[in-house]
């Protein structure tokens, strides 16, 4: 297994509407268990392929850090077909590092997706399982979490992000 790198707020594919997987096979295999290996690593909760550097529709979530029971769980293509009620909590991001900010976000989701072996599933969560999951399916669409603040916040946050990532 190999440490990917991280790609941080500039990069282009941060910004790119993803590809969904087609191939459920021992490269898409391969892939997941190196991002589980770089979110870790990393000390993220969650991690999108375009993170790293793969334009595809997956990402992953270490459950273990919201229950110890679990492990990671992989999505796939995912679809988030239902949400409810309203929440705020503060929210990072490996690709925008040492930035904090409060999002709105639904309570409740439910997500259909499909598993590392290709397998359909369907998801109901809430609270931080559902805000990370909506976190890094924003990451599926170009959508970084700081698109996600009132336009004041994000005209207030622009300095300190062009100046810390050399952005335009």
């Amino acid at each position: 297994m190999s440490i990917l790198d991280i790609k941080i707020i500039g990069n282009s594919i941060l910004q790119k509407t993803l590809n969904p997987v087609t191939s459920f096979d021992e490269n898409l295999k391969s892939i997941v268990d190196n991002m589980k290996e770089s979110m870790v690593y990393n000390e993220g909760i969650g991690l999108a392929a375009n993170q790293v550097g793969f334009d595809l529709r997956l990402f992953l979530i270490y459950e273990k850090l919201i229950d110890d029971s679990k492990d990671f769980l992989v999505m796939i293509n995912p679809v988030i077909q239902a949400s409810d009620g309203r929440s705020t909590f503060e929210e990072g991001c490996l690709s925008v590092p040492n930035v904090w900010a409060d999002v709105v976000r639904p309570e409740r989701i439910e997500v259909d997706y499909f598993d590392v072996n290709g397998k359909e599933r369907k998801i109901q969560a809430d609270g931080l399982l559902a805000r990370v999951i909506q976190h890094e399916n924003d990451h599926l669409n170009g959508v970084l979490f700081i698109e996600r603040l009132p336009k004041l916040k994000q005209k207030m946050l622009y300095p300190k992000l062009r100046k810390q990532f050399h952005l335009p």
